[in-house]
């Protein structure tokens, strides 16, 4: 995040400067184009990282699968490439963040990856997984209700990976989870890092 623009918000008012990072994992390494006013523009967030470490391997099957909160597009790349017979919704509300994740699909050759605003979702969609590193610093109730709007739309036997941070809270937000009927369990916590896997009940 740079001056004052907030990376959830529609259309960041900071200054265009790209740049490129790299993300390095054991079986997928991209070059990824940023900018100001997008999450984590100076490299790859330790959360996402770690999400994609340890998160179970996405189905590589012909289902819709979604990163909710795409940015750049670590996240949907990944799990792209990963399951390339997948469908994988990449969502933002962040504009130049669906911009630049389009175009990053686009220079790694991925075909598999769909970038939309939310409401562009199909209405009847359901996914096979969900992966998120989610807007925390949207505020509780804002998160509480974005992430009860998605998970409602894991398919019966789906599940989702989101990746916390301790202290902004991964703790209280895995206990509300379960309050909600959504059973939650610690995957892997490192650095200060949590990473949930949130099923059906």
């Amino acid at each position: 995040m740079a001056g004052t623009s907030q990376y959830f918000e529609p259309d960041p008012a900071v200054a265009s400067r790209r740049r490129t990072v790299e993300l390095v994992l054991p079986d997928v390494t991209l070059q990824l184009q940023t900018d100001r006013g997008v999450f984590a523009a100076a490299a790859v967030d330790p959360g996402t990282k770690l999400l994609l470490l340890e998160s179970p391997p996405p189905p590589d099957a012909a289902v819709d699968v979604l990163d909710l909160g795409c940015g750049y597009g670590p996240i949907a790349l990944t799990i792209a490439r990963r399951a390339p017979s997948a469908t994988v919704w990449a969502v933002d509300v962040n504009r130049r963040a669906l911009a630049l994740c389009e175009a990053n699909a686009k220079a790694n050759g991925l075909t598999n990856v769909r970038v939309v605003e939310p409401d562009a979702v199909p209405g009847d969609a359901t996914f096979a997984g969900i992966w998120s590193n989610p807007p925390i610093r949207i505020g509780k109730a804002a998160l509480h209700d974005l992430l009860l709007k998605w998970l409602g739309r894991l398919a019966p036997d789906g599940r989702a990976c989101l990746v916390v941070q301790k202290h902004l809270g991964s703790d209280s937000l895995a206990k509300w989870l379960d309050e909600q009927g959504w059973p939650t369990a610690r995957r892997a916590a490192r650095a200060g890092y949590r990473v949930l896997e949130v099923r059906r009940a």
